[in-house]
C-alpha cells in the first residue's frame, strides 16, 4: 500500500465516519419530514417543484455518504479511489444542472436570491470541486483530499440548510392558511343583510316579531 492510500484510509477515517454517519441519518430524517408534511396536506406543489427543492437534499446526503464509503474502502492505490470520487462528482454536477432546469420551469414557488445560492449554485460548486479533486486524487495528490473533504462537508451543510428552509417555509404557509381560514369563518358567522334592507343597515334582532 502506498503513502497516498494509507493517508486516505487512515488519516481521514474518523472524518468520513462522522460525515457518512451524519449524512445517512439526515437522509432518513428527510424522508420522515417529507412524509409528515405531505400527510398533513401542507404541500400542494407539483412533482417538478418537489424535484427542484425537496429531492435534491436526499441526493446531497447520499452523495456525501457515497464519498465517505469510497474513501473508507481498502483501496490498493489512489487511482481507483480518485476515479470513483470524480465519477460521483460528475454525476452530481449533471444532476445539479437538471435541478436548475426544474427550478426554472416550475411555477408553484418563486425562488429568491438565497434559494438560487443554496439550491443551485453551492451544489454545483461542491460537485465540480469533487470531480476535479477526484481527478487529482487519482494522480496521487494527497492535498486534493482536503478539497474532497470540504466538498463533501459542504453538501451536508447545503442539505441541512435546504431541509430546514423547507420546513420553515411550509410552517409559515400553514400558519397563514390557518389565519385566513379563521378570518373566513368569522366573516361567515356574521348575520347577512337581506336584499330588501337599506344599504349599510343590518336587520333588527326583533324583526318579524313586531
Amino acid at each position: 500500500m502506498d503513502e497516498t492510500a494509507a493517508f486516505s484510509t487512515h488519516a481521514w477515517e474518523a472524518f468520513y465516519v462522522v460525515v457518512g454517519t451524519t449524512a445517512g441519518a439526515l437522509t432518513g430524517l428527510q424522508f420522515v419530514v417529507l412524509t409528515l408534511i405531505t400527510e398533513a396536506g401542507m404541500i400542494r406543489g407539483t412533482v417538478e417543484t418537489l424535484s427542484a427543492f425537496g429531492s435534491p437534499n436526499v441526493v446531497h446526503f447520499c452523495t456525501a455518504l457515497l464519498v465517505s464509503a469510497i474513501l473508507s474502502a481498502p483501496w490498493h492505490d489512489s487511482g481507483a479511489a480518485g476515479i470513483a470520487v470524480a465519477l460521483a462528482g460528475l454525476g452530481g454536477l449533471v444532476y445539479a444542472f437538471a435541478v436548475l432546469r426544474r427550478a426554472l420551469r416550475q411555477r408553484d414557488y418563486k425562488p429568491v436570491l438565497e434559494d438560487w445560492i443554496w439550491h443551485t449554485a453551492l451544489p454545483m460548486v461542491a460537485y465540480a470541486a469533487l470531480m476535479l479533486a477526484g481527478i487529482e486524487v487519482a494522480r496521487a495528490s494527497s492535498d486534493a483530499l482536503f478539497v474532497v473533504g470540504a466538498s463533501t462537508l459542504l453538501l451536508v451543510f447545503v442539505g441541512i440548510h435546504n431541509a430546514w428552509d423547507t420546513v420553515i417555509y411550509v410552517t409559515v404557509q400553514r400558519s397563514r392558511e390557518r389565519r385566513n381560514m379563521l378570518a373566513s369563518s368569522a366573516a361567515s358567522d356574521r348575520l347577512p343583510v337581506p336584499a330588501d334592507s337599506p344599504a349599510g343597515i343590518e336587520p333588527s334582532p326583533n324583526q318579524g316579531l313586531e
